[in-house]
């Protein structure tokens, strides 16, 4: 099968700059390298794309391929899974800061190429209980971890007094080895060192030479009003401290919020089921509402039904971020007495012979329906 036409693949004219077939390399290279997708077919595009842009990048290889084609490159000419000269002396700049440090084996784990041995901490997440309330309104809240500290004794460096680390023999203190992948060879954090570059031959006896000791600590934090169930609090640099002086972790705050005798709660309006009595409903009342901000005297309307809700503007929870609340919505829901006396049936019995279709629309709507439905 002919190989397809290198200016093809890129997507660029014949008479294309170099600064232009740069471009169109990069791009194919961003959407097609193997760390951000993965099969066949992507490997290929990638590989493809490569071997064009080796080519087409080289002055001198551009001109014969310009005049003879494939036929002209000879067998092998794209040295892709070599040690990278491609990558470093073509297409360093290409890559810049995305697949620079990849392909010629700066940077990683440990910093530069030489093997800096600061690593950042890992971060915590740690499960917090609030109340309803707090959760609604916000507090002050004292927790206590376990997270691991700098080691005191050697001041984070893992080493015994008055010793230094020497250079890990397997990397040879680069803190990254060289891995082939496929078609082409990528840099990997060093197993020996772990991407320091270096060894601790003597550690200090209080941290085994890891740098950090576990110990508990309390924090004081503080828990926003309009904070809901499952939702976190990040705390910057509050997590594990780092490796021989690298940067701390972050602290990751769980939320769980308990539930509530009385209140639910819909994103920032608060609910409440308000249970009445039979007269209440019919007569109308004014009851004193509990609220997440005090008592609220609230009116109930004569001839209210179940199902009802009444919304009391402004007492719901704090909306995060900002000046507003939510409301307090109560459903109202009408109790059905269970035990009457001989007395309290007799009033009923009276109240129900004084009862026409006005007081009851829709038990009235309800009879003609089912006498309609009977009669067809």
């Amino acid at each position: 099968m002919s190989k397809k036409d290198f200016y093809e693949i890129l997507g660029v004219e014949r008479e294309a700059s170099t600064d232009e077939i740069k471009k169109a390399y990069r791009k194919l290279a961003m959407k097609y390298h193997p760390d951000r997708n993965s099969g066949p077919e992507a490997e290929e595009k990638f590989k493809e794309a490569s071997e064009a842009a080796e080519v087409l990048l080289d002055k001198q290889k551009r001109q014969r391929y310009d005049r003879f084609g494939h036929q002209g490159m000879g067998q092998g000419h794209f040295s892709g899974g070599g040690a990278g000269d491609i990558f470093n002396d073509i297409f360093g700049d290409v890559f810049g800061d995305v697949f620079g440090d990849v392909f010629s084996g700066r940077g990683g784990p440990g910093g530069s190429g030489s093997g800096g041995r600061g690593r950042p901490g890992d971060d915590i997440e740690f499960g917090v209980g609030l109340k309803f309330e707090d959760a609604a309104l916000g507090i002050s809240k004292t927790i206590k971890l376990k997270k691991k500290v700098c080691c005191g004794t050697c001041s984070g460096s893992g080493l015994k007094k008055g010793t230094v680390t020497t250079t890990c023999e397997l990397c040879q203190g680069q803190g990254q080895v060289l891995k082939r992948q496929g078609f082409f060879t990528v840099a990997t954090a060093c197993p020996q060192c772990h991407g320091s570059g270096e060894m601790v031959k003597d550690p200090c006896q209080d941290c085994k030479g890891t740098g950090l000791k576990k110990e508990s600590q309390k924090i004081v934090v503080e828990i926003p009003a309009g904070i809901d169930e499952g939702q976190r609090i990040k705390l910057r640099g509050q997590g594990h401290d780092g490796l021989f002086g690298g940067r701390a972790g972050d602290l990751y705050l769980l939320i769980n919020v308990e539930d509530h005798q009385l209140f639910s709660r819909e994103g920032f309006d608060v609910f409440t089921i308000l249970p009445i009595n039979f007269s209440e409903a019919a007569l109308g009342t004014k009851v004193e509402m509990p609220t997440l901000h005090g008592l609220v005297e609230l009116t109930i309307p004569a001839g209210i039904q179940s199902g009802k809700f009444l919304r009391i503007k402004g007492k719901g929870v704090p909306i995060l971020g900002r000046s507003e609340r939510g409301d307090h919505i109560v459903e109202i829901q009408v109790e059905t007495p269970l035990k009457l006396n001989s007395k309290q049936k007799g009033f009923l019995k009276d109240l129900e012979n004084e009862e026409g279709a006005q007081h009851y629309p829709m038990v009235e709507n309800f009879r003609k329906y089912l006498s309609n439905y009977e009669s067809e």
